[in-house]
């Protein structure tokens, strides 16, 4: 089923705890939540946009996507406040273990000349993101039925305190870093 959180309660775990030197096992980070996000401009002409967006977050994630809308009215944006402008997914828990694992082991090597992920994207407090130029690295994707190529951020939640034990964390999860 999720062979990525059994794979973390028995081995990482374990990893993290003789790394670090952990007193205690609530110490050792984890993945908390992932947050797959696609920023969407040109839907202020076109509400159909949003839509086909929901649609293939929904088939990426297996979870029906939220719609963001504008806090602000922005005029040189022609942007007013309450528009739709976005689209996004938290996952947890066995969904995001699934997504975790089918990303970092079928979509990212199909990405096009793929060395690997930048490791010095990580935030301070031990949360990676990364953005991607386009949804059809996922295999639920049919390249036929998009009408356009549209990029995503994802973000990587974890419980670590610093960008070294989320660094670990991730490398022992599956995370293709680059060297």
């Amino acid at each position: 089923m999720a062979r990525l959180k059994e794979m973390y309660k028995n081995e990482v775990a374990g990893a993290l705890m003789k790394k670090f030197q952990y007193k205690s096992v609530m110490q050792i980070p984890k993945l908390d939540k992932v947050v797959i996000n696609v920023g969407c401009g040109e839907a202020r002409d076109n509400a159909k946009i949003i839509d086909a967006i929901v649609n293939d977050l929904g088939l990426i994630t297996g979870q029906r996507p939220v719609v963001c809308k504008a806090r602000k009215s922005v005029a040189n944006f022609k942007l007013r406040e309450g528009m739709n402008i976005g689209v996004k997914v938290t996952l947890r828990g066995e969904r995001m273990y699934e997504f975790v694992d089918k990303f970092f082991n079928v979509a990212l090597p199909r990405v096009r000349d793929f060395r690997g992920i930048n490791a010095n994207s990580f935030d301070g407090r031990g949360n990676y993101s990364m953005g991607i130029k386009e949804q059809l690295i996922f295999p639920e994707i049919e390249y036929d039925k998009i009408d356009k190529v549209r990029g995503m951020d994802i973000c990587f939640v974890t419980t670590a305190n610093t960008d070294e034990e989320a660094r670990e964390l991730l490398s022992l999860m599956g995370a293709p870093f680059a060297k």
